[in-house]
Parts: C-alpha cells; structure tokens; sequence
C-alpha cells in the first residue's frame, strides 16, 4: 500500500511539473487563450539593430515579432533586413531569433516592384516561417498578389496609413481586398492611424468583421495627425473597447505593439502598455 502511495505521489509531482509551464504561460500571456500573438513591430526600435530589437522584445514580455525592410541586422550579422537577403543570411538571422525565443510572425510594410519581386517576397516569408505578409500594393498588383497568396498559403494584410495616404479608409481596403480575390488576403488594421483620420477604431474594425489578419496596436495623445503615441489605455483610442470588439469578432492572430514616440528609450513605454494590455484582457466579457 505503502509502495503504491509512493508511486502515485511521485506521479502526481511529474505531472505538476509537466503542467507548470502551460500554467505560468496562461499566467503570463493571457492574450493566448484568446489566439491573440501580441509583439512588436521593429519599427518601434528603428533607432536600432534588428538583433537589439529582438532583444528589446524579449525585455517587454513578448514572444513575437514583426520585421520590416531596411532594419541593420545587427548581432555579429552583416547586412539590412530585406526580402532578397541570400539564404545563409536567412540562416544567421533565424538563428539570432531563435537564441532568444522569439518567433517571427510577420513582414512588412513592404511592397515589391515587379511580378518577380512579389513571388522573391513570397518565398523568403515561407523561409522564414512568416505567417503575414503587411503591405500598401499598388491596386493593379492584387489579383497577383491573391493568386500568390493562395499558392503559398501566406496571409498578405493590407495596412493603413492616415488619410490622404491611398489606403486610408476601411472601404479603400476592403475593396482592395475584394480584388485580391483570396481567402488569404484581408486587413493589417493600424487603429492608431484611423485615430490620425479622425475615424472611430471601433466602427473601422466592425467594418473589418471577417477581415482581419494582424493589427498594428497604438494608443495616441489627442485625435489629429500631431499625436504621439502613449501608454495603452492612457490616450483617446479606447483601447478596452478595442479589445472587445476583438473579442466579439473572435479575431486571432498577430497585433504588432508599434510605439513611435520616445525612440531611444520606448522599451519600457512598451512593457507598461502591455502590462496595462494584459490586465484588460482579464477583466474582457
């Protein structure tokens, strides 16, 4: 009886260790239950390299991260982040991702020049195991680009900018998408930028419903294009109800924690705003 006892005891510890890691993630990270990725967007630490974005990452609690072109690599790796970098190169900066945990989710905002270009910018995404592609196309290079989109089972997002950029509005894009003609295509929803136009996130994202792939997250100072960015529920974008409305659409999927404000130092401007972030994910409905 005795020995049995044992036996159950010494089960019942290894299964509390296999278990801990799951517990303390949901702990941690409670955006996942919900299949939301939350990471940066490098561009926030464009004063950097690529290799002390990544690590910045790291220091905000965040596991994922969306690259964009042009970034230094950094790390003891030579050369720019970029669509047609050599598959050594590709190597190196996996390699630089995976020594500190981080996964690359997406790319952009990126576009190319040529139908040769856009299938170059297809295959490095699968190279990398990039699941998202963010970009501003010309209008006559969708039907391609769902095509494409199709082959290689990549999502493309069409992001916004603030108005008078092309993309500005919600009907733009979702007509851009309609032309893509792809299951594959939908939105890169920057809610900060709707802000920047004078529009409603809320009403933009129910625009959205059944469209959203990835978002850019932000929280802004005051409703102009002179805003800067703040602390994730400290600014006019209401952030709570942005998140709810995620939630009702039962959306999954990537949003980028871009900060473009206090370069040099925004790290930590980040980490409150996922810290506020991860607390209004409990007290959703």
């Amino acid at each position: 009886m005795n020995y049995s006892r044992r036996i159950i005891g010494s089960l019942l510890v290894l299964l509390a260790v296999m278990l801990a890691p799951s517990i303390s993630k949901a702990q941690d990270r409670p955006e996942e239950k919900l299949g939301w990725k939350l990471g940066t967007q490098a561009y926030s630490f464009n004063r950097f390299t690529f290799a002390e974005a990544v690590a910045k990452t790291d220091s905000c609690k965040l596991k994922f991260i969306e690259a964009y072109p042009g970034q230094t690599i950094g790390g003891g790796v030579e050369g720019k982040m970029d669509f047609t970098m050599p598959a050594e190169k590709r190597a190196q900066v996996l390699k630089l991702l995976k020594d500190k945990g981080i996964t690359l989710v997406a790319f952009g905002v990126v576009n190319a020049d040529s139908p040769e270009g856009w299938r170059q910018l297809f295959e490095f995404a699968k190279a990398m195991g990039i699941k998202n592609i963010n970009t501003e196309p010309k209008q006559e290079d969708l039907p391609l680009i769902g095509k494409l989109a199709s082959e290689f089972k990549i999502k493309v997002s069409i992001h916004n900018h603030p108005n008078p950029t092309h993309y500005w509005s919600p009907e733009i894009v979702l007509n851009a998408i309609q032309l893509a003609n792809s299951e594959y295509v939908g939105a890169c929803a920057d809610i900060g930028h709707w802000v920047r136009s004078g529009l409603d996130p809320i009403a933009c994202l129910q625009k959205y419903k059944g469209h959203i792939n990835h978002l850019h997250f932000k929280d802004l100072s005051e409703k102009s294009r002179d805003a800067h960015d703040v602390h994730w529920g400290t600014g006019v974008g209401n952030i709570k109800g942005v998140m709810q409305e995620l939630k009702n659409q039962k959306f999954k999927g990537m949003m980028s924690a871009e900060y473009e404000y206090n370069w040099l130092a925004n790290s930590a401007d980040i980490a409150a705003s996922v810290e506020n972030f991860r607390t209004y994910v409990k007290e959703l409905k």
